[in-house]
């Protein structure tokens, strides 16, 4: 059955492929290999396959190197990207740090300017006062010494009029009389000279009182232009601040609140400067004055606070992101991947005390640093490590340089930051971080 089907198979291909023979020939005779129409025909399908097959397979690795050099391509043109968009925040970084520092700078000195006319204020109220105690003294006297006037007046009057009357039938007045009514005259005289001079002081205090009235008003809205132009320094200086640490996820309060008992026992940065001399309530200016006071306060606990956490960037140039937090080839990836030329350095990016620095298995050469309000930063494939267990660093300390040690398939930095021992995506804290540092 199966050699009647295969004769019948060779007889439909005879008129495409005939019956070939090939011939072998040898010193011990000439033998011939008989290739059937069927043979032929495998052999020429056989031939067809493995030609198709090579001109795919030479189109897959054309386009495969076609595709590579474009990805090649767009991602050197994405780190150039990167690169200037790094430099440019890098500028702005600046930009504000110097605007940051002018605006200290005139707040200091309109702190300054606000203390001498606080003391001016005082003085120039204290002289008022006087015044006024001054011109009631005057106006007194001034009433007592009209009204003795009056009653000496009046007791001439009578005298003159009883001489008058009795000019006629009465005797001379006694020289005892004479004498009081020319008494009685000069004290008169004396006491209206008296009367113009009190008079004329009265009005010079009441004139020096308006200009005093006129002054105040004036360093009032000097005062209050220059509160005007503090509020909108200290607010334009503390906005970015406070959108960081909201964006860090963490409470702010409770930040805040640790960093003002770690300082406590300094007297608190908290403390308002200016307090009510009478045990009374503070007048609006001393209010807004210790509002101020208040801010700025607060923006220097920032400060405190941004050098105790991760907000800065550990690896500061020539390098690019690889790889971010989340899953990867199946695994969880627990941190972020900056990939450099072996020897970039590494920096601390807080304030903190190392607590591991050596060999640790799938990390490498690993450092973990120990910051406040319980985070962890660690750094892991380093190639050299430059602190040591124990040691305290700064924010912008090189704590070691990019490496390939470990489970690495490159020389990068793998960067965790942990928060109670769980980790988080560092790049919260990067992109937190951009509009500050």
């Amino acid at each position: 059955m199966k050699t009647r089907l295969i004769d019948k198979v060779n007889h439909a291909l005879e008129r495409f492929f005939p019956e070939q023979r090939l011939f072998l020939r040898s010193e011990e005779g000439t033998r011939f290999i008989r290739l059937s129409p069927m043979t032929q025909t495998l052999g020429w399908i056989g031939s067809a396959a493995f030609i198709a097959w090579s001109i795919i397979a030479t189109a897959v690795l054309l386009m495969d190197s076609i595709g590579s050099g474009n990805m090649r391509d767009q991602a050197r043109r994405e780190k150039q990207l990167y690169e200037e968009r790094l430099q440019v925040l890098s500028e702005e970084r600046d930009t504000r740090a110097s605007e940051a520092a002018s605006a200290q700078v005139r707040f200091n000195l309109a702190l300054t300017e606000i203390s001498e006319m606080q003391s001016e204020l005082l003085a120039s109220e204290e002289r008022r006062k006087e015044l006024e105690t001054g011109i009631g003294v005057i106006q007194g006297t001034l009433r007592r010494t009209m009204s003795e006037r009056d009653e000496a007046r009046d007791t001439v009057k009578g005298l003159q009029v009883a001489q008058t009357d009795g000019t006629a039938t009465a005797a001379p007045m006694p020289p005892e009389a004479r004498n009081t009514v020319s008494f009685l005259t000069t004290a008169l005289e004396n006491t209206a000279a008296e009367r113009d001079l009190m008079a004329g002081k009265s009005a010079e205090a009441e004139q020096y009182a308006q200009s005093m009235v006129y002054e105040t008003r004036l360093r009032d809205e000097r005062n209050d232009q220059i509160f005007r132009q503090l509020e909108d320094a200290v607010t334009i200086s503390l906005e970015p601040l406070d959108n960081m640490f909201r964006k860090s996820g963490m409470s702010v309060d409770h930040i805040l609140g640790q960093i003002k008992r770690g300082y406590s026992g300094q007297g608190g940065p908290l403390t308002p400067m200016i307090l009510s001399t009478r045990g009374g309530t503070l007048d609006p200016e001393a209010a807004r004055a210790n509002d101020i006071l208040g801010q700025l306060d607060r923006m220097n606990l920032y400060r405190i606070a941004a050098q105790k956490m991760p907000f800065d960037m550990p690896v500061k140039s020539g390098f690019r992101f690889t790889s971010g937090f989340g899953r990867r080839w199946g695994r969880m990836h627990y941190g972020t991947d900056f990939a450099a030329p072996i020897g970039t350095p590494i920096y601390a990016p807080a304030d903190g005390v190392v607590t591991h620095a050596g060999w640790s298995s799938g990390y490498g050469r690993l450092v973990k640093i120990q910051h406040e309000f319980g985070i962890e930063t660690r750094y892991a494939h380093q190639s050299a490590i430059r602190v040591k267990k124990g040691q305290r660093v700064s924010r912008g300390d090189r704590i070691g340089d990019i490496g390939n040690s470990g489970r690495s398939t490159g020389p990068h930095l793998h960067y965790e930051v942990r928060v109670g021992g769980k980790p988080i995506n560092p790049m919260i804290y990067i992109k937190a971080g951009q509009d500050v540092f």
